[in-house]
């Protein structure tokens, strides 16, 4: 696994700790129940219900051990109030041709652009990072330049 630094918020690291509580106690205790109940089906050779529930045991532990090394990993940082450029914790307006967009720059972890929570290791993040309201900053895509025009900053 990496041992680059996960950013996040010290309620993202409560979170995910409370997240990874509940997957080994709860969610391990119904897999276990599950897998008991699919053996006591038969043959576990041709056990659909069987291999099934080892499927879905092995990604609850890969889950686990992923979220693990995010913890292991995690780095606080407070988001930055006041300032005039974006960081962590800033919310934009920016300007994406005719389009207005709002976003937060978030953790990796609280991330979800849908909902305008923008991870602070993403690609336009990484761009929009220092910038002033007014300026433009342009990234690179597989589509060709980006641009987007910083709007305001709160």
């Amino acid at each position: 696994m990496s041992d680059e630094r996960v950013l996040m918020t010290r309620e993202d690291m409560q979170s995910l700790e409370a997240e990874v509580e509940r997957l080994e106690t709860v969610d391990r205790a119904e897999m276990a129940e599950r897998i008991k109940a699919a053996r006591e089906l038969g043959d576990l050779k041709e056990n659909a219900e069987y291999h099934d529930a080892k499927d879905a045991q092995a990604v609850l532990e890969t889950k686990i051990l992923r979220l693990r090394d995010q913890l292991r990993r995690a780095e606080i940082v407070e988001a930055e109030a006041g300032s005039d450029t974006i960081a962590f914790g800033s919310r934009v307006r920016l300007r994406d041709g005719a389009r207005e967009l709002d976003y937060t720059v978030v953790s990796a972890v609280d991330a979800d652009a849908a909902q305008g929570r923008l991870s602070v290791e993403s690609p336009v993040a990484k761009a929009l990072l220092g910038a002033r309201a007014g300026q433009t900053v342009e990234m690179q895509t597989p589509k060709g330049v980006r641009r987007l025009e910083v709007v305001s900053i709160s």
